[in-house]
């Protein structure tokens, strides 16, 4: 049973539901089907734009039929992409249910209805309706040192055209973690706070009792209705990844550099030589991410502070030439239902990946913007005034891509494969480049294009040994990359996007501003979009520093912030900016990108530097030479 201590409220709040008699559908959570207009596909996309539906069924129900044909039927007949309805358990009077599917044709898309005709619940047509206000995110927060999270941040958008009120707090919760599927009411917690129009706000809750590690569903009562989440109690933590590390763990000159580059998670399981040497990992330690298979050998308190998640699915929408069904990914990932492990799906092409969406708990992707095997056509994007290229595409259409994936996977937070150091690139399109890889300015755009979107986890693509020995000037990019995300953490941890922007100048692209809004701070974005591709080198290539103004708006509980810098991995500096109205403008002179924090906490830029001696102490003490990497050998 879970109480709760100080609440930290920013113009937002929650709610209870009364207990009935009889089953009752007490909440439906509608997240619509978006995509990224500005990717361009060989193919063209399916024009449906369906929705994922949740349906909260409380007391003894159980799925039917929907619009006159059974989960089965809609699947066999592409109307359905998956669903979790063969799952479903009655639950007694008083207990919760959450039934999910997710739409394929448009017939199940915003704007429809639909004819249900379940046991218990009878004849009923439910609405697909688009929301106007909704759970954004929700964010588990753990003390140092622990897996289950005591905190929890929650974000609530309110996009509609009049405020809204929060009263209260309820979570469900199953009484046993083998007994997902049927979840039992908390006390609620009376709350009050307001919303304005067409803005976010958030509550931020300390329990007296840790939460379990398990499916639960959250109940906001508002005057404008009651909304409804449900998803896995994940402690939150921002891993830095790396792929292909699994075969030199054993050579500590490698893991030294791994560590210097702040990377902490990689794609393995059990590594002869390397996790079972106590000495070596506990020294260079890097978090599990792959089958973790069988459940009693990784799902131990022993091992879980260690786990990043569960992900072995490789690219199911490529599948190695068979794409992967959704419903056959629902149904590999749910025996770690009961368990205390989070999943995660590598996605790997925003065309179709909305009808994966809400099948694992922590959904990332994979798209590299030079020199790589691509989804998207890159010789049809007409970016550079009729100039088109084969050899890459524009480097903000990352953060296009994360911004549809949150969306589809909302409140679930998102990771993002990021484009490293790779020796295997290339092929008979690259004509004309000579680099196989990202130059350090293509390697750090497209990192930033994907934290400004609120990511909360990255890994780089890939870091393997003899990738990073043929291109040793990465390093220092991916150093202080891993610096900033370390000296930022706790707002990327804590927040939600918040604003978007991208601006032109004389019709051409300029730059990308986004924020990232936590309680105590808001961490501003600009990346520059004025960046052309050399044609003697086909490299992208920025100009340099130039004048500019950026007008950023900031959200309710910051706007009458009183600090306003700029950071980078090598401190804190001063810019020159003023308040107009909800917003602040910053002059400065920058080119590639900018990061700026507003706070009315002097006690922000303390941490922010306490974080970033704390990454330099790693880096100094994991100092090493190419040479010493030139002597290991495979």
């Amino acid at each position: 049973m879970l109480t709760t201590r100080p609440l930290l409220v920013g113009f937002c709040l929650f709610a209870s539901a009364v207990a009935a008699p009889g089953a009752e559908i007490v909440g439906v959570t509608v997240t619509p089907h978006v995509i990224a207009e500005s990717m361009q596909y060989r193919r063209p996309r399916d024009p449906d734009l369906a929705a994922k539906v949740q349906l909260f069924v409380k007391g003894p129900a159980v799925p039917g039929t929907f619009e006159g044909k059974t989960p089965a039927e809609l699947l066999k007949a592409g109307k359905w992409a998956w669903h979790d309805l063969a799952t479903a358990q009655k639950p007694p009077d008083g207990a919760l249910a959450v039934w999910t599917f997710n739409g394929k044709s448009k017939q199940w898309g915003v704007g429809k209805k639909f004819g249900l005709d379940s046991e218990g619940l009878g004849k009923l047509t439910v609405p697909i309706e688009a929301p106007t206000r909704w759970i954004s995110t929700i964010n588990f927060l753990a003390p140092l040192g622990k897996v289950e999270p005591d905190t929890v941040v929650i974000h609530l958008a309110n996009d509609s055209d009049k405020p809204l009120r929060v009263t209260s707090l309820r979570w469900w919760l199953p009484k046993e973690r083998k007994d997902w599927q049927v979840l039992w009411p908390q006390p609620a917690k009376a709350v009050e706070g307001v919303i304005p129009p067409r803005d976010r706000g958030f509550v931020k809750i300390q329990a007296d009792k840790p939460f379990p590690l398990t499916y639960a569903a959250v109940e906001v009562t508002t005057d404008q209705g009651p909304l409804w989440e449900h998803l896995r109690v994940k402690r939150e933590a921002f891993d830095i990844g790396g792929g292909w590390v699994a075969d030199n763990l054993k050579h500590e000159p490698y893991l030294k550099l791994l560590s210097r580059l702040h990377i902490n998670m990689g794609q393995i399981q059990g590594v002869p030589g390397y996790t079972d040497q106590p000495k070596l990992y506990d020294r260079y330690p890097i978090k599990l991410c792959n089958r973790l298979w069988p459940l009693e050998e990784w799902d131990t308190d022993a091992w879980l502070p260690k786990i990043h998640a569960v992900e072995f699915l490789g690219e199911p929408q490529y599948g190695g030439g068979r794409p992967m069904p959704p419903q056959e990914v629902f149904d590999k990932f749910l025996p770690y239902r009961a368990s205390r492990l989070p999943t995660s799906v590598t996605h790997s092409e925003e065309r179709v990946w909305r009808f994966y969406a809400g099948l694992s708990d922590y959904p990332h992707y994979d798209a590299y913007r030079v020199v790589a095997p691509a989804a998207d056509a890159w010789r049809q994007y007409d970016r550079w005034g009729g100039k088109r290229i084969s050899w890459g595409a524009p480097l903000e259409t990352i953060g296009d891509m994360c911004r549809s994936l949150r969306e589809l996977n909302r409140p679930m937070p998102c990771a993002y494969w990021s484009q490293g150091p790779h020796d295997g690139w290339g092929g008979g399109f690259l004509t004309g480049r000579a680099r196989r890889s990202p130059t350090p300015d293509e390697l750090r755009s497209q990192a930033i294009h994907a934290l400004s979107t609120r990511i909360t986890s990255l890994y780089w693509f890939n870091l393997s040994l003899k990738a990073l020995r043929k291109f040793p000037d990465t390093w220092e990019p991916i150093a202080r990359v891993g610096r900033e995300i370390r000296m930022l953490e706790p707002f990327f941890l804590e927040g939600d996007a918040y604003r978007f922007e991208r601006l032109k100048k004389d019709g051409k692209p300029d730059w990308d501003l986004a924020s990232v809004a936590a309680p105590e701070a808001v961490v501003l974005f600009a990346n520059d979009l004025s960046y052309t591709p050399d044609p003697k080198q086909s490299t992208f290539v920025f100009g340099d520093p130039r004048a500019v103004s950026f007008r950023f708006v900031l959200p309710p509980w910051l706007r009458k912030a009183d600090d306003v810098f700029r950071v980078d991995a090598d401190g804190m500096h001063e810019v020159k900016w003023k308040a107009d109205g909800d917003a602040v403008v910053i002059e400065d002179r920058r080119s590639r990108d900018a990061i700026y924090i507003a706070t009315r906490s002097k006690e922000v830029r303390t941490g922010v530097e306490q974080r970033r001696q704390a990454a330099l102490k790693r880096e100094k003490a994991n100092a090493i030479e190419l040479q010493e990497l030139e002597k290991l050998k495979k």
